[in-house]
């Protein structure tokens, strides 16, 4: 199922799909979708591709065409097959040099759509081949070429090539000085249209137009193909050949210099741009290879002509030359500084962050780790504030560097927003704190941080301080331990309460709320399920407590459960935004209550970030997807592959385990999440074990996968799937107990 050379694209070509179910300009040279405008002269030609169920291939597709105005149609629907209303995008890919890139055109359809899955577009079609796939995460293998001729012609046979490499050899069959590389082509049928040639494993495709010259000492591979006007591309052919240095007893590197050109402003930076141009010059032997690197640590390469460097802030480019005989000159360097031209600000501010600390041989920090972060604004406003999220959790003020001394890894989030208003996407750091150490990191019950007090769901409204143990006043309330009676349970909070108020951490009010508030919570009341705490009960207060983001929705019901809407379409999710969990037992009952003979698609995510505070993704419960993890929930036999059990994109499961129940049956789901260790049980039975260590089952990956070991958030909130209206859904008993 992977997709070569094309994973970096899937992203970018996602985000745009779901944004827009049309071609973005109205040239000819790109898709256009019809809109209703006036009646327009019809397209030489139709094409259609069409999409169901299956997530690897399309249910029919063109495999040629004739150059010239085309409507495409792509149909996506229930007349073609999709029962689960699961969406699909017709995309042509502009990425890859080896096919036409003159059409972006880029589809999403789904059954539930205004257009009812069907969509069409205008586009105009030139001879070459065209690349064209399913840019939905999983779908990769829904992909295909279509061949575009001049028509009017059967030619079918490729062009014949060779090539002959030219030049004085030595004894060894090597060329002295350099090589000539000639390239020919004949077809038969109806005529070369192009020959192009690349040099080495994976350089990029060039047309041929007279011999390549190759003066560079080295081995050498010249890459050749040809194309007649039919469309058909020869197989791919090359020649190898070692270039050596003619003899010489130069022993002087060549001299090398550099210059940095652009518009400058009163301070001497550069405004949008600047171009370093380097040159080299041997009295010897002759240059053989320039190269350049860009910042203090960066890779070497090529120089092929000048470098332009386009971001703003201070940089430096390094660059070197070497002789034909071997003679390499010394690195020199260019500092210089790019600034934004003066416009109006729309540019966010540029966020570092610097972590220090003593580090084990693990590179694990010792004690605490110190986190100072920095802003700058190239926009010209200037820098209003800066903020951090340490751990998924709430963004707050940064003022002075962020002491962190728990053990175990952390992820830091950052960003900042200038004055006109722009906020910068947020950046992240992640590190590890080390056990042991000259001060032991704060040995608190519970780990809660939370930005008020909350005794089991009620919420005081007071500030959840830090103490002088450095533990939050929710961790040492201990309300997610197990009590055997209130009494015992009020009498440790009204313990936990007074030191407080000697310490001078709360006052006489907030003592009077809190304790209020253990007892309204009715911890260590009989009836308690041990150590866990009720997400949603089937109470109109606790579902009021979730909230919805994206498509679908769902509803309460008179028998304490909640099922997705058949009416409301769109995937979508609702989510419980008051607690984030680490370790945890996740306990609830869903039931598949799709209609007719289908099975309900749906999930539950766990560990994924506040949904909210990724402002790059435009549909926040895309969030969950990208870095969370969804448990699945598909007790259908045919279609997507994940069924119930699977940890999705990640962790294949089949239908087996503990069985599957009939439709309108309860079933009893338990998600225990141990470290980066998943455990699933359906109905009692262990049905799926996953070691999250960010290796996917399917390329591309699903999300950006945070953190530096690969793996993804160690502590996150809880979500549950609805995928469209022919999935509904019920779910009830919502419970969890942090582990």
């Amino acid at each position: 199922m992977k997709l070569k050379r094309r994973a970096p694209h899937l992203w970018t070509a996602l985000a745009a799909a779901l944004l827009m179910v049309l071609g973005l300009t109205s040239t000819a040279a790109y898709g256009r979708e019809d809109d209703g405008a006036a009646p327009k002269a019809a397209a030489a030609q139709t094409l259609t591709w069409t999409a169901g169920d299956p997530i690897d291939r399309y249910l029919t597709f063109p495999r040629t065409a004739v150059a010239g105005e085309t409507t495409i149609v792509f149909e996506n629907s229930a007349a073609t097959g999709n029962t689960t209303g699961m969406p699909h995008t017709l995309t042509f890919d502009v990425s890859d040099p080896e096919y036409n890139n003159d059409v972006q055109l880029n589809i999403l359809a789904n059954p539930s759509d205004a257009q009812g899955g069907r969509h069409t577009a205008t586009v105009t079609l030139t001879p070459g081949r065209y690349f064209y796939h399913c840019t939905i995460p999983g779908h990769g293998s829904m992909q295909g070429v279509l061949t575009v001729t001049e028509g009017g012609g059967e030619d079918t046979t490729a062009p014949e090539t060779s090539a002959k490499v030219e030049g004085e050899k030595n004894a060894d069959g090597a060329y002295v000085g350099h090589a000539s590389v000639t390239l020919a082509a004949t077809d038969a049928g109806s005529g070369v249209d192009k020959v192009e040639f690349a040099v080495g494993a994976d350089g990029a495709w060039q047309p041929y137009t007279a011999p390549v010259m190759v003066h560079q000492v080295g081995a050498h591979k010249i890459r050749y193909r040809a194309t007649d006007k039919a469309g058909n591309t020869s197989a791919e052919k090359a020649v190898d050949f070692t270039v050596v240095a003619p003899p010489t007893d130069d022993r002087t590197p060549p001299e090398t210099s550099a210059t940095v050109s652009g518009e400058k402003n009163p301070e001497g930076q550069y405004l949008g741009m600047a171009t370093v141009t380097v040159t080299a010059s041997d009295a010897g032997s002759g240059v053989n290879t320039i190269e350049y690197a860009l910042g203090a640590s960066g890779a070497w390469q090529v120089y092929g002509g000048p470098v332009m460097v386009h971001e703003t802030g201070t940089h430096t480019v390094r660059y070197r030359a070497t002789d034909r005989a071997g003679n390499a000159a010394a690195e020199k360097a260019v500092d210089f500084t790019v600034v934004a031209p003066p416009t109006d600000d729309r540019t966010p501010p540029e966020t570092t962050a610097t972590v220090t600390g003593d580090k084990n041989a693990d590179g694990a920090y010792i004690t605490s780790a110190k986190v100072a972060l920095a802003a700058t604004d190239a926009g010209g406003s200037g820098v209003d504030k800066v903020e951090y999220s340490l751990d998924g959790g709430p963004y707050l003020a940064y003022t002075v560097p962020v002491i962190v001394d728990r053990v175990g890894r952390h992820t830091l989030a950052h960003r900042a927003t200038d004055k006109a208003g722009n906020t910068s996407v947020a950046k992240q750091v992640a590190f590890t704190i080390a056990e042991g150490g000259g001060v032991p990191a704060p040995n608190c019950p519970e780990h809660d941080e939370r930005l008020t007090v909350v005794v089991g769901t009620v919420d005081t409204g007071v500030p959840n301080r830090i103490t002088r143990g450095r533990c939050t006043i929710n961790e040492l309330i201990e309300d997610e331990r197990e009590w055997t009676s209130q009494a015992l349970f009020l009498k440790h909070v009204d313990k936990v309460l007074d030191k407080l108020l000697y310490d001078g951490v709360i006052d006489e009010r907030e003592h009077r709320k809190i304790y209020r508030a253990a007892r309204q919570s009715g911890i260590g009341k009989p009836g308690q399920t041990a150590g866990y705490r009720d997400l949603f009960d089937g109470t109109p207060s606790s579902f009021a407590k979730w909230q919805h983001v994206g498509g679908g929705s769902f509803g309460l019901n008179a028998d304490g459960s909640m099922t997705s809407s058949t009416t409301t379409p769109g995937m979508g999710m609702l989510w419980f935004p008051e607690r984030r969990y680490e370790d945890f037992s996740l306990k609830l009952r869903w039931r598949d209550d799709a209609p007719g003979t289908g099975n309900a698609n749906a999930g539950v995510f766990v560990r994924f970030p506040q949904v909210h505070d990724h402002p790059e993704e435009p549909r926040p419960e895309w969030v969950a997807i990208k870095y969370g993890h969804e448990v699945q929930i598909l007790d259908r036999p045919d279609g997507d592959m994940y069924k119930t059990g699977s940890v999705y994109g990640f962790d294949r499961v089949g239908l087996g385990g503990a069985g599957v129940t009939p439709k309108g049956t309860w079933n009893d789901y338990e998600i225990r999440v141990e470290g980066q260790h998943y455990s699933v049980f359906r109905n009692g039975v262990l049905i799926n074990e996953f070691d999250n260590t960010g290796g996917q089952d399917f390329s591309p990956p699903r999300g950006d996968d945070p953190g530096t070991d690969g793996r993804r958030y160690a502590s996150g909130y809880i979500g549950l799937q609805v995928h469209g209206t022919t999935d509904v859904i019920s779910y009830r008993d919502i419970r969890v107990k942090p582990l």
